[in-house]
């Protein structure tokens, strides 16, 4: 605010507005350079989603496999105890399954990394594709 003491009866109070004129005219411009931008020359009828789930499908799905594997070392086919060998085969014959069904991979909090590195390995080396880890989200700490 500019205040005087002229000839005036009292102070005089006026908004600076150059400021103002300012910011306007850098947003005039930066509407102006994207305005073209945001349509498109080109129309494209996009293709509609569908989320409805055919049954068939939700039946041709398979259950999904789950590997846990303790500190030990023990592995655990759906809550069954398992060799490596047994794993191996066991592994095989889920990846020639049409649909193949996933495989979740669970390990305790003090497994070696190398050991689920080398279940990982053998899953994949027998052909299994969708090999995922299964982790405990922490409480807000």
């Amino acid at each position: 605010m500019a205040f005087s003491s002229g000839n005036s009866s009292g102070p005089m109070a006026d908004i600076n507005v150059t400021p103002l004129v300012d910011v306007m005219l850098v947003l005039l411009i930066i509407f102006i350079i994207t305005t073209p931008l945001m349509s498109h020359k080109i129309q494209v009828e996009l293709p509609r989603a569908n989320l409805d789930q055919n049954p068939d499908e939700a039946e041709k799905r398979s259950a999904p496999i789950t590997l846990a594997v303790t500190e030990d070392g023990s592995l655990y086919w759906n809550d069954e105890l398992i060799t490596k060998d047994a794993l191996e085969s066991r592994l095989s014959t889920a990846a020639q399954q049409t649909p193949q069904p996933p495989l979740n991979l669970r390990g305790d909090r003090t497994t070696k990394m190398s050991t689920i590195n080398e279940i990982t390995k053998i899953a994949q080396s027998q052909g299994m594709l969708d090999i995922g880890f299964v982790a405990t989200k922490d409480r807000g700490q």
